[in-house]
């Protein structure tokens, strides 16, 4: 086998897996629209093989909404305010095109795996690592399932803290997909040595991390909606907020609280991004550019968003950033780990 030949294997392989990491962040873009339209609870019941089919008929759309019209969101919400089989559609359709996609993402990852497997192309050290990204994505399905679970009995919403897991476990899924797409293509230049996690890139992982669950649980809460105007809040730098039931509590539950944390924790996290991105820039001047220009982009989105009471098309662009800035950060982060 030529030279040629043996290094098209980890190109291959890296790829394929930026398809797929343009199909999470696709799902993710889509998650937030589902979440903005309240689809979510739409789809009640589990059925991984045979959920993939929509209702075919008449009979079975209002089967599908009998089943909607004995949640809590309907009952107490959707059902008063006039909900009708039309408008259920509506929000089924985006709650069956997310599952969809999430059932795509792990049959673009699964089914080339196996086959690159039998065919033995894939480079030494990688097939455990490629099928850690395979079961990521069927961990994320049962979170998925799990946090709709959680609005389905006593709750007119699903639980913030399982949605942030949702969230979060996608967004771990699309940085290590980048990362070992990276890796698979510095492979294929000759380059054997993985790279490694930086200590500038581990904190700053950490302190992004934070910002993107506050994100979730603003989500979550609706706590977007807890303040249309910026920098103030009520008129106010620190709002008002509840903390009858303590201050962990007002931390982990309160809108207005976790609102406030969201819009300035992103300020520690675009310092830490800075810092970063200057160490990346000697290295890799695209990606330093990348990590600039999405979190600048997100920062505009973010106050916009505020400001307009979260209107639709920027909150979901915000959404969608989100998940560019954590593929910026991990091109980031893969570049200074490769050094030294």
């Amino acid at each position: 086998m030529n030279e040629n030949a043996s290094r098209a294997r980890p190109l291959l392989l890296s790829n394929w897996l930026f398809i797929v990491a343009l199909m999470v962040i696709v799902i993710v873009t889509v998650g937030g629209i589902t979440r903005l339209t309240e689809s979510g609870l739409s789809i009640t019941e589990w059925k991984p093989v045979l959920g993939a089919l929509p209702p075919l008929s008449q009979a079975d759309w209002e089967a599908e909404f009998e089943l909607y019209k004995k949640i809590p969101e309907y009952i107490e919400i959707n059902g008063p305010a006039g909900m009708d089989l039309e408008a259920f559609k509506t929000i089924y359709w985006w709650e069956w095109i997310h599952r969809q996609l999430g059932r795509l993402i792990g049959l673009a990852l699964a089914v080339p795996l196996a086959l690159f497997a039998v065919r033995k192309i894939i480079p030494q050290g990688y097939f455990w690592r490629l099928f850690a990204l395979v079961a990521l994505v069927g961990l994320q399905g049962s979170f998925g399932w799990w946090m709709v679970a959680s609005g389905l009995e006593t709750r007119t919403d699903v639980s913030h803290f399982r949605l942030a897991i949702h969230l979060c476990t996608a967004l771990i899924l699309l940085g290590g997909l980048i990362w070992t797409a990276l890796d698979l293509r510095a492979l294929a230049k000759g380059h054997q040595r993985p790279a490694r996690m930086r200590a500038v890139a581990g904190w700053t992982g950490v302190i992004l991390f934070i910002q993107l669950l506050l994100g979730a649980w603003v989500a979550g809460l609706n706590a977007g909606l807890a303040s249309d105007s910026w920098p103030l809040m009520q008129g106010r730098f620190i709002p008002e907020y509840d903390t009858s039931q303590g201050m962990f509590w007002a931390l982990t539950h309160d809108p207005f609280l976790i609102h406030w944390m969201h819009r300035w924790w992103a300020w520690v996290a675009v310092a830490a991004l800075v810092v970063m991105a200057r160490k990346v820039k000697p290295v890799n001047r695209k990606a330093s550019i990348a990590i600039h220009s999405a979190f600048g982009i997100q920062i505009l989105l973010g106050i916009a968003t505020v400001m307009t009471g979260v209107e639709f098309h920027l909150a979901v662009l915000h959404q969608l950033v989100g998940a560019l800035l954590v593929a910026a950060y991990a091109w980031g982060a893969h570049a200074i780990g490769r050094q030294g």
